[in-house]
């Protein structure tokens, strides 16, 4: 039986070789093609049904269907109870190495067969092929097998061959299902012959191919703009690049160098309170030394003077009297003290003068301090590479808020008719001059005073009023004593005067008339770096009263002019 059986698959092997070699007969994939893996069949198996999978591709799919405890074919769907038991098709197995050694080993269907996402073949019955052209004349798809007479036929040469498009039926007209070659320019869409003569009769039409002439040209257009445009922004973005490399460097030497220049004062600093030590305790070993040496000649002398007061004590009580005045000239005669008469006690100070001028050291530098990091820091800030990047103005109160700033007045800059109160939030005129020590930043001419803070940046703060005050913005080198330096009557300064009647602003001396509803509350508003200085009435709402446009080189303080008997408050904004 085992000889008969390898008899006929002799017999089988030499009939379908020479089949296919006298007869050239071609097999279709699809006969030695799994329907899941879709690929040639491996280890091939038959179901029940009588459908063939690769083994291991039925296994995998029954696999899935195990909870189910029913297993069906992927094909037609015929169901099994239970699991049927899979043993290898020897004859298809053959089949399948017959066709791999005669060289006619079926493509791989995925690369064949159209799936999903493919247009398909529209001349292929059952299972179709993947297209390979679409024909713009025949509307339609054809597979490389079915494409054939396009390339033969001399008519079929003529037709226009695309890439394989699903969309070809839209090329239809759904009125009159003609082919649509007529773009009407009227309607602005593609028509076919019948639509030119019936709903777009006299319309304005041309042939789809002249129309795409000449949106073509439109379209290399707007491509060549738009490559111009790329190429623009490419060297924009590497200007940029080199913007941020010339930053980054930049500013590593800024770091690095102000690093070394802060060491530098740091160690400065650090001598000069060595030196100041070494000095004090130089000084102090000195004074000490001196003192302790009079102390010894001192206690040597009371050493002596007890010495010689023993000797006189015990003469007195000698009751001899001859003998008194026998030993009475012997005695040495008491010398005058050669050092009580030079001690000079000075009051206990010794070295507070020297911490008065250490202190003395560091107010001074506090304030250098304080002035050339305002300098410093609006250096950094005006570091602007991007120009065109400028935040919008706000609008509502609450937008203003999120730039407040809480003002404090400074003392030093106060004119003595002025009263500061509310930790230095508040100003009052005041009749009688107040005890103001002297001071080069002091206002002597004019009964005004300058913010302790400098303003830089996007800042906003209000000032409450009573009376008639100029609400200001100044530079911190505006004159202190001269008349010019008035709030506003100066280039260095800006100054919203307020009263009951009306409202004014002055800068260097030139007055404009502002018109607004009045109130006891104005707002300021300062974008340093876009040069912005604005003034606000504010009640329920802001109203804008005045807008400055112009640069700003130095930093800017706060400042209030106040006339007799009135008051102006900062705000505690929230």
């Amino acid at each position: 039986m085992l000889k008969g059986v390898k008899t006929r698959r002799a017999t089988l092997s030499n009939t379908t070789r020479g089949e296919m070699a006298q007869k050239g007969v071609q097999l279709e994939e699809k006969v030695i093609s799994c329907s899941i893996c879709l690929d040639i069949l491996k280890d091939p198996v038959t179901i029940p049904c009588g459908h063939s999978y690769c083994m291991n591709c039925i296994k995998s799919h029954w696999d899935i269907e195990d909870e189910k405890k029913t297993y069906s074919c992927p094909q037609c769907r015929q169901s099994f109870t239970p699991r049927p038991v899979l043993v290898k098709n020897t004859m298809l197995a053959d089949l399948v190495e017959e066709l791999k050694k005669t060289g006619l080993q079926a493509a791989p269907a995925d690369l064949c067969y159209a799936g999903p996402e493919d247009v398909a073949c529209d001349v292929c019955t059952g299972r179709k092929r993947k297209a390979h052209n679409s024909c713009l004349v025949c509307l339609a798809s054809y597979c490389e097998k079915h494409l054939q007479p396009h390339h033969d036929v001399p008519p079929l040469k003529k037709h226009k061959l695309v890439e394989p498009d699903k969309n070809l039926q839209e090329n239809i007209c759904s009125r009159h299902d003609e082919v649509m070659k007529i773009f009407c320019r009227t309607d602005q869409q593609i028509i076919c012959i019948l639509c030119s003569m019936d709903k777009h009769k006299g319309h304005d039409t041309v042939s789809a191919a002249a129309e795409r002439t000449e949106r073509q040209r439109e379209l290399e257009g707007s491509r060549h703009n738009i490559q111009q445009r790329i190429q623009d922004r490419e060297e924009d973005v590497k200007l940029l690049q080199q913007e941020v490399e010339a930053i980054n460097g930049s500013a590593d030497k800024a770091v690095e160098h102000s690093e070394k220049i802060f060491t530098q004062l740091i160690r400065l600093m650090k001598k000069r309170r060595s030196d100041v030590k070494q000095q004090v305790r130089s000084q102090q070993e000195t004074e000490v030394s001196r003192v302790k040496e009079l102390q010894e000649k001192l206690e040597q002398e009371i050493t002596e003077l007890k010495r010689k007061d023993a000797e006189l004590k015990k003469l007195s009580h000698t009751e001899d009297h001859n003998q008194f005045l026998h030993n009475y000239p012997s005695l040495s005669p008491l010398s005058e003290s050669t050092h009580s008469s030079s001690i000079k006690i000075r009051p206990l100070k010794y070295f507070e003068d020297v911490t008065a001028a250490v202190s003395e050291v560091r107010d001074k530098l506090q304030d250098v301090l304080r002035e050339t990091w305002t300098n410093i820091s609006l250096t950094v800030t005006q570091v602007d590479v991007l120009l065109s990047n400028t935040q919008p103005e706000p609008e509502t109160r609450a937008d203003f808020l999120r730039y407040s700033r809480e003002i404090t007045l400074d003392p030093n800059t106060a004119h003595t008719e002025l009263l500061l109160s509310e930790g230095n939030r508040e100003v009052t005129r005041m009749s009688e001059e107040q005890s103001y020590s002297s001071h080069p930043d002091r206002f002597t001419n004019k009964c005004q005073v300058l913010s302790r803070e400098s303003l830089t940046g996007r800042c906003y703060w209000e000032v409450e009023l009573r009376g008639r005050v100029y609400v200001s913005v100044a530079s911190k080198k505006i004159s202190r004593a001269e008349s010019v330096s008035q709030f506003g009557f100066n280039d260095k300064s800006w100054s919203l005067t307020c009263d009951n009647y009306s409202y004014n602003v002055y800068h260097n001396s030139v007055k404009t008339p502002v018109s607004g509803p009045r109130s006891s509350r104005v707002g300021v508003y300062l974008d340093h770096r876009a040069g912005i200085l604005s003034f606000y009435s504010v009640s329920e709402t802001m109203t804008l009263l005045h807008r400055v446009q112009t640069t700003f080189t130095q930093p800017l303080y706060a400042g209030l002019y106040v006339y007799s008997d009135s008051t102006a408050k900062f705000s505690k904004v929230k």
